[in-house]
């Protein structure tokens, strides 16, 4: 049998070759030059007044966030000052922009934007001054010039009715499947930003009449899903910084998301899940229960569902959440949420979660938690919650929908 011990010893020895594997990786970097020339990165901090001991406690948490040991610090550090090293191509499709509007629009530069400034991007439509035959030929050169070589993000759903004529793109009318597979034929890797480039997002909605698909469905390499509507910045940024770091990309669950970041339920470190578990809601918006704080899952709260981690990291610079602000999870994260997890002010209660008490799930049990005591199926959740960090770790974390998607809408006769 083996012994705690001779696990420790077998874990201590992967954690020194996964640093080493990192060093090597780092040192190759720090050899190429700049993509553009430019000031370093600390040289860019401190213009914004932002100081190396900043940089390195954000270094810290972001390690923290990768589930890495504190001792990777100073290579993440050292991952996000070789950033410039590595050509980006951000390609829009049929999306609002949220995504990186919600990255750049800040009141004040934080380390995550300035990061976003430094990278080297090549081509970027919402960035860029050029447009029309100019903007196209920027694109053309930069998948010629960097074949092989460069990081694709893409931010939005891609229609594929009418052999994806609803978008077209250019002076030229290039569809959106036709850019997309282009640049992901050339692409290290790819990276779909946002819950339409992830699923479809609401372009994808029922009836989707255009056929909108998410990245992976329309093209042949892997694909890292980083949905959100928006995703957290730290959600992009992490998940650029693991492939830097290592060259590879991140563990996925089996949606493509980076365990990392979307391997926990919002439900899970909810601040509001004492308030679940002691059978205290908000029956309406407003209530004395909303004043208290209670638990949002009567009105529409998706928490139980939906697996990201916006109660770690939060938003505005993180300043709040919507659940913090008052408003239940909408789900964005998950699969064709627009359908699935609408009316999004009320319950899943026709939609049961699979937990380990063989699929009695929270919206079934949500009216029966009474103040003061726990019903088996309230236990049932928070066991589950446990069994999904420890599961978590080791395998693909448990389907929400039972490994199946909840039916569309039905059309009307």
């Amino acid at each position: 049998m083996t012994t705690n011990s001779q696990q420790d010893g077998k874990s201590r020895q992967r954690l020194i070759l996964l640093a080493a594997r990192a060093r090597r990786r780092l040192a190759e970097l720090g050899r190429r030059q700049p993509v553009r020339p430019g000031p370093t990165l600390n040289e860019s901090l401190a213009q914004h007044g932002i100081n190396r001991r900043d940089f390195i406690k954000w270094s810290v948490a972001m390690t923290a966030a990768l589930s890495l040991p504190a001792k990777f610090a100073p290579l993440t550090a050292k991952a996000a000052e070789l950033l410039n090293r590595i050509p980006v191509v951000w390609l829009h499709m049929a999306e609002c922009t949220g995504c990186v509007e919600s990255f750049i629009r800040t009141d004040a530069p934080t380390l995550d934007t300035l990061l976003f400034n430094y990278i080297s991007l090549e081509y970027h439509e919402t960035l860029m001054a050029a447009s029309g035959w100019q903007a196209e030929e920027n694109l053309e050169n930069a998948l010629k010039n960097h074949h092989g070589n460069y990081l694709l993000i893409v931010e939005g759903g891609i229609p594929t009715a009418a052999g994806g004529t609803f978008l077209t793109i250019g002076p030229h009318a290039h569809t959106g499947i036709e850019i997309c597979r282009k640049a992901a034929a050339g692409a290290l890797a790819t990276f779909a930003i946002g819950s339409c480039a992830s699923f479809g997002g609401v372009q994808a909605a029922y009836p989707n009449p255009t056929q909108a698909k998410g990245l992976s469905e329309i093209i042949r390499q892997p694909v890292i899903n980083i949905p959100g509507c928006p995703p957290s910045e730290k959600n992009m940024m992490g998940s650029l910084l693991h492939y830097i770091l290592f060259g590879s990309l991140p563990a996925v669950d089996r949606y493509n998301r980076p365990r990392w970041s979307y391997g926990l339920r919002v439900h899970d470190l909810c601040e509001r899940r004492g308030r679940f578990d002691a059978g205290e809601f908000v029956q309406r918006f407003g209530d004395e229960g909303a004043k208290l704080g209670y638990c949002l899952y009567k009105v529409g709260c998706k928490g139980p569902y939906t697996f990201n981690n916006c109660s770690r990291q939060k938003f505005n610079q993180g300043t709040s959440w919507p659940v913090q602000a008052g408003h239940g999870c909408i789900g964005c994260s998950e699969p064709d949420f627009w359908d699935v997890m609408a009316p999004l002010v009320e319950p899943r209660k026709d939609r049961l979660f699979r937990t380990v008490f063989r699929g009695r799930g929270a919206d079934a049990t949500a009216d029966k938690v009474g103040l003061g005591l726990l019903t088996a199926a309230a236990v049932g959740i928070g066991a589950h919650a446990v069994y999904s960090v420890v599961r978590g770790n080791f395998s693909n974390p448990p389907d929400p929908g039972g490994g199946k998607k909840a039916d569309a809408p039905k059309e009307k006769s």
